[in-house]
This record gives C-alpha cells, sequence and structure tokens, in this order.
C-alpha cells in the first residue's frame, strides 16, 4: 500500500478520485491500494528561540546572536491532531511506500520533508510533479513519479531560505530592537522591500520641480515643437523670431512598426495586472489563483516562468481553441493562435506559466467568486493575446526649420490592431480602462512631402515642469523587487530582485501588518507609503541589513543551491557570518533614541539624561537606550501599597519628584494611609523610592490621587 500526502484536503480529494481511494476516514481517505492524507499547510515549523533556552524568552543582548545548532522543529498549534495522523500513517506496516503530492515548488517541498523528518520515517518516497489539478495532468503525473531524491537539491534550498530568514529575522529584530528601546521586526527581504519605499519618498521629498519650455510652432495642420529648454528668455527670443515666418519641411520619414503580443502570466506580472486593472492585493490575488488552481481552473500559480515547453505546443493549441470560445468578449475577434511564441523550453524550470485550463470549457463562470472570476478572465485573455498577432502601426517623423530652428513633429496610424484588440475588449469588459499611453495613441499628421513649405506660422512659448517620481502602487513595487539589484549583477543572472513570485505578496502584507507601510487611497490609485516608523527603521539600520543588492544576490544563491550547484552550507555560512558581524559591530545613530519617540507617548523628561521619557506596554523608559532609567508599572513598591503607577503619577514624579497619595496599605497593620513618595534615583539599575510624613510638605506639594 502507498501513502499519498498533498497539501490540502482539496487536492487530496482530486487525487482520490483518480485513483479510486474514496473511503472516507478520520483525516484520509483510502481505497484501491493508496491511503491518501494532507497536511494542512506547515504542519511543521522551525521552534521559536526559547526551544532552545528558556532564557531565550526574554531579550537580552547578552544571548546574541542566538545560532542553533542542531535546528529544532515544533508541531504547528492547532494542527497537531493532522500530524498525529499523518505520522501514524507513515508508520503503519501496510504503508510500504510514500509519495509526495505536496504543491510543486520549494515549500511545498519543504512541507513534506519536514513532517517525513519529525515522523521519523525511513520509507522510500517518490514525487508527483504536477501543475495542474485537471484529471488528465494528475494521471500523467503518476504515470512519471520520479525517485524524492532528485528534489533534495530544492529541499535544501527550501530549508536555507526558512532557516536564513530564523537567523536573520530572530536576530536582527532583537538586536536592534533593544538598541532602540521599541520592537522593531526586521526580515531578510522584508526590509530592503521596505528600503525602496523609504529611498523613493526620499527622492519625491527632496524632488524640487524644474520649469521647461518648448517653443510651439502652428502650421495650420499640425504643431511642431522645438526641443526642451532651460532658458525662456531663450525661448520667447526663438517664438518671435519665427513668428509669422515661413518653416519648410527639412526631413521626412515614415516607417511601420510592430509590437509583438505580450508574454504569458508569471505570478508577479498576474499580480501587477490584477492590481492595476482590479486594484487587487498582490495577496488578493495570490489567494485567488490558487482557488482556481484547486478547483482544476488554471495551472500552478507560484511560478517565475512566462513561456511553455515544446511537449504542450499541440495542448497549447487546443487550449487556445477553447478559450477563444470561452471568452465573451473574444467572439467575432480573429485571433492567429501563433502559439509557437510562447514555447521557450530554456525559460522554463519547475513550472510553465500560468494558464487556464480546458475545463473553463462548459464551466459556469457566474458561479464564481468576483475575485476569482475577474483573475480567470484575465488569464484567458492573456493567452489569446499572448498567441495573437502583432500590432502595426504607421509611425511618422517630421523635422521642419524655421529660421534656422528646427522643430520636430510625430504622428502615429493604426494599421492593424491585432492582439491590442482583444487588450481593448477586455479593458472594456472589466469597466476599468486604463489610461492610454502618450506614445501609443494615435495622432494622424495630413499628407506631407518634403518639398512644403509652410507660411506664415504662429510660435508660441508653452512652459512645462519637471515632476517627481511617482509613489510605489502595489504593481510598480512588485516590479521593482523583481529587478531590484539587477544592476549589480551578471546580465546572465537568472533570478534577480528580492524574493520570489510566491514570497512577494506576504512580504508586503507582513509590512502593512507591523506598521512600516499603509495604503493610501486616491482618486485613481492605491498607493504604499512607508509610516514614520517604517522611515525611521531605515535611518537606524546599517547598509547590509537594507540593501536590495545584497538580498538579490542571496535569492540568486538559493537558486544555485535549488541547481544543486552551491552547497547548502557555503550559503548559510554567509548568512551566520552577517548575523554575527551584524551584531558584534553596529551601534545607535547618533541621537537615534529620538527616532521612534513619536511612536510613544512622552510623558516627562529622565532625571538622569534629559531625554524624554516614554510610555510602553510594561513602563515609563528614558528614550536615549543607553541611559536605562525606567520607572515601571509592576514596580514592587507600588504594588505592595496596592497602588498602580499611572502615567499620572508617573508624570508628577518626573516633574516634580514627589508625589501625595492617599490609601496607601501598610502591610504590616493592614490598614491605610496618606504619605508623599519621593523618586529616590541613584543612578544603579533599579530606581528607589521613599515616604515622607511631614504634614507641612503635604500642604506645600499638593496632591495626585490615583
Amino acid at each position: 500500500m502507498k501513502l499519498i500526502v498533498s497539501e490540502k484536503p482539496s487536492v487530496s480529494r482530486a487525487i482520490s478520485a483518480i485513483l479510486g481511494a474514496t473511503q472516507k476516514k478520520n483525516g484520509y481517505l483510502e481505497g484501491n491500494g493508496y491511503l491518501v492524507s494532507w497536511c494542512v499547510g506547515h504542519l511543521v515549523e522551525l521552534a521559536p528561540a526559547a526551544s532552545y533556552d528558556e532564557s531565550y524568552a526574554k531579550w537580552r543582548k547578552e544571548d546574541l546572536p542566538i545560532l542553533p545548532d542542531p535546528w529544532q522543529y515544533k508541531i504547528s498549534e492547532g494542527t497537531k491532531q493532522q500530524f498525529t495522523i499523518l505520522k501514524q500513517l507513515m508508520q503503519d506496516p501496510r504503508v510500504e511506500s510514500l509519495i509526495c503530492a505536496t504543491d510543486a515548488g520549494r515549500e511545498g517541498e519543504l512541507i513534506f520533508r519536514l513532517v517525513y523528518l519529525l515522523a521519523g520515517c525511513k520509507k522510500p518516497v517518490q514525487r508527483l510533479w504536477i501543475s495542474s489539478m485537471e484529471d488528465s495532468a494528475i494521471r500523467e503525473g503518476f504515470e512519471r513519479l520520479k525517485p524524492a531524491s532528485e528534489y533534495d537539491a530544492l529541499y535544501q534550498a527550501a530549508l536555507c531560505r526558512a532557516q536564513a530568514d530564523w537567523l536573520v529575522g530572530i536576530n536582527a529584530t532583537r538586536h536592534f530592537s533593544l538598541l532602540y528601546g521599541q520592537t522593531l521586526h526586521i526580515g531578510r527581504v522584508m526590509t530592503p522591500t521596505l528600503a525602496l519605499l523609504v529611498e523613493r519618498e526620499a527622492q519625491i521629498a527632496a524632488f524640487r520641480p524644474t520649469p521647461f519650455y518648448h517653443v510651439a510652432l502652428e502650421c495650420g495642420v499640425m504643431t511642431a515643437m522645438s526641443e526642451r529648454l532651460t532658458d525662456r528668455a531663450e525661448a520667447e527670443r526663438i517664438a518671435t523670431l519665427c513668428n509669422n515666418r515661413e518653416a519648410h519641411i527639412v526631413a521626412l520619414k515614415t516607417r511601420e512598426k510592430a509590437e509583438n503580443p505580450p508574454k504569458l502570466y508569471d505570478l508577479t506580472a498576474l499580480q501587477r495586472d490584477a492590481n492595476r486593472l482590479l486594484g487587487y492585493t498582490a495577496q488578493q490575488t495570490l489567494d485567488y489563483a490558487q482557488a482556481l488552481y484547486e478547483k482544476r481552473l488554471a495551472t500552478y500559480p507560484r511560478t517565475d516562468s512566462r513561456y511553455l515547453t515544446e511537449d504542450m505546443e499541440g495542448s497549447a493549441r487546443k487550449l487556445a481553441e477553447i478559450t477563444a470560445k470561452a471568452l465573451p468578449f473574444a467572439k467575432g475577434l480573429s485571433i492567429v493562435r501563433d502559439i509557437r511564441r510562447i514555447i521557450d523550453n530554456g525559460k522554463v524550470s519547475d513550472h510553465h506559466a500560468i494558464l487556464p485550463t480546458v475545463s473553463v470549457q462548459g464551466a459556469d463562470m457566474d458561479s464564481l467568486p468576483a475575485g476569482e472570476r475577474s483573475v480567470l478572465t484575465l488569464l484567458m485573455a492573456r493567452l489569446l493575446c499572448a498567441v495573437g498577432q502583432p500590432c502595426r502601426t504607421l509611425e511618422t517623423n517630421v523635422a521642419l526649420e524655421c529660421e534656422s530652428v528646427r522643430f520636430t513633429a510625430k504622428g502615429r496610424q493604426s494599421i492593424e490592431q491585432g492582439w491590442k484588440a482583444l487588450e481593448q475588449a477586455l479593458h472594456s469588459a472589466l469597466g476599468n480602462r486604463p489610461e492610454a499611453k502618450e506614445n501609443e495613441e494615435e495622432h494622424l499628421l495630413p499628407a506631407l512631402n518634403e518639398k512644403m513649405t509652410f507660411l506664415p506660422v504662429t510660435a508660441s512659448v508653452r512652459e512645462g515642469k519637471t515632476t517627481p517620481p511617482k509613489r510605489y502602487t502595489e504593481a510598480t513595487l512588485l516590479a521593482a523587487m523583481e529587478t531590484a539589484g539587477a544592476e549589480q549583477m551578471p546580465d546572465n543572472t537568472e533570478r534577480k530582485g528580492l524574493g520570489t513570485p510566491a514570497t512577494r505578496a506576504g512580504i508586503i502584507e507582513k509590512l502593512v501588518k507591523v506598521g512600516f507601510i499603509e495604503r493610501k487611497k486616491s482618486k485613481q490609485n492605491v498607493f504604499l507609503l512607508p509610516t514614520g516608523k517604517g522611515v525611521s527603521l531605515i535611518t537606524a539600520l546599517p547598509e547590509e541589513i537594507q540593501s536590495p543588492a545584497l538580498t538579490a544576490e542571496w535569492e540568486q544563491k538559493l537558486k544555485r543551491v535549488e541547481r544543486g550547484e552551491l552547497a547548502a552550507s557555503g550559503f548559510m555560512e554567509e548568512i551566520t557570518g552577517m548575523v554575527r558581524e551584524l551584531v558584534a559591530t553596529t551601534h545607535p545613530v547618533k541621537d537615534g533614541y529620538m527616532l521612534f519617540a513619536d511612536e510613544r507617548k512622552a510623558i516627562g523628561v529622565c532625571p538622569r539624561c534629559g531625554a524624554a521619557v516614554m510610555e510602553n506596554r510594561k513602563g515609563f523608559v528614558c528614550a536615549n537606550r543607553e541611559c536605562r532609567f525606567a520607572l515601571w508599572k509592576n514596580d514592587r513598591f507600588f504594588t505592595a501599597k496596592h497602588k498602580e503607577l499611572t502615567v499620572e503619577i508617573a508624570a508628577v514624579l518626573l516633574k516634580e519628584g514627589h508625589v501625595h497619595m492617599k490609601g496607601l496599605y501598610s502591610e504590616k497593620t493592614g490598614s491605610a494611609y496618606d504619605a508623599t513618595i519621593v523618586l529616590n534615583d541613584t543612578g544603579e539599575q533599579y530606581v528607589h523610592f521613599q515616604l515622607e510624613f511631614d504634614p507641612q510638605a503635604l500642604s506645600k506639594h499638593g496632591c495626585c490621587k490615583k
């Protein structure tokens, strides 16, 4: 008997239906010589720091860096029951071998391997590797099962990614949180992504618009423009010189241009278009695409390829025909279906581009949730666009001279819309047509020849201003993440950028969740902006931890590990060395304690160093971390007297040095009394308090009652 382990119950049900394992059991299905179960995501995870040493539960500088050896793992909370079921099935004497059927990628491989490891299983394993949940794809996958050992390098890359993220996340987060007295979440990919946003906002803030000028020459049938000028006086001189004068054509060139169809979608390209056209976040798009995959309406979404393989040519041709019939707004449009355009074996690694499946034929699109339906529409339209014919235009460039000053004009005329006809139909169907780019707009020029003269012409000055860089939308940030650090890498680098198509959505959502970025809606777009806390974090961090180029380099090395070209140990040694150096050599930037002051409430002035005292969850702490002055809310002096050190009391203590309180509890007598509490700070680790009972002092200083 064979045990098949998938990632989700829905996948297990699809596999079971094909294999005839239809008997429902507790946490698995059985039948026809198979047991089919599932993992419910990450059943096993890397253990938290406290698992290695209970003292790590508290964040202390002297404990850093924390470098596990060996690594420990834990069963995720809420999934222990399913893990127990899987462990029992793996140890079942009836089970002779296993088939790993988790998602065909890094994370899927890691999910299965860690369960297999923690369950102590030693039985042989085969790998099911499919890109579609269609019945035919599943059957074909089982016909070409491969030994799990062929995916050992993929597992090593996945494990390296997880361990590297743990090392950087745990150590850097604790280190910088302790340096600045506030929880600062730092991630190997998350922080460089934040740096992109902070840099862009800095560019916008530093931008100063610069005026520029063109001289416009009205020739009756067209308008020609001079080159850009920075001097208004010069522009006005040229306009005066040319006004009411003669202009003649000195150069005329007309050429046909072809714009090839777009590539198929990988996940990042799909997320960008879904954000631009539909307003979906990257995470929403991934969720919709994953749901379509599990419903057998789309292929595997977590891919970084935009091509198909040679052996898919026939099936792709059939799929294009089915899609053209299934897409309502494609009817009546001429679709060439040049399949060879989307075939390239060399640009497909683990998975091909995202496609709709033949199941769209006869599918009830209206029954799908709106998000899934819209994403499926994008996939179907993109397939037909990608195999369509080029968009052909006629482009005319004309140069004129007037008083020895050169002017130019451009014309653009559509000859054949090609694939753009379908794109326009898509935009119309979505009800959200994007603004046309200036260079794509049709702009007709009259019939011209090189001997034409225009008399008289009208010349005028037109003023413009330079514009700042645009803020990031989710679509443009995904594009920036995809290419980050590319300029510092060789041209033949396979994977550039921050993260992978599968992880970028989660990175953006994590930045939002921890309060480093926020979404701001304008009339037309939703922008991603760094918060004050996010800007402060990037200001405080050294270059190596926020460098997009360095992180992009790590992603490339992970890809090499995945291909077996780089030992996992070599990659981890580099990460470990960076963490060691980070903890040992980085110190707070000058006046760094002020960077995060606005994130907490200032209640007074530190009596030791004069910095602000800020309220946090546990007490009232000096913003200057090197000072270490603190008034703790659970201070034994106050709790013993059945009183709470409130913000009001702490503020008076800092301002006056003492506070009068009524109804203090006496541990000796059990009775209540009134007294003045005096702040007696000697500069030691803990602040001390004293009681005064002088009635004259009470009347002089007033009181502060809880």
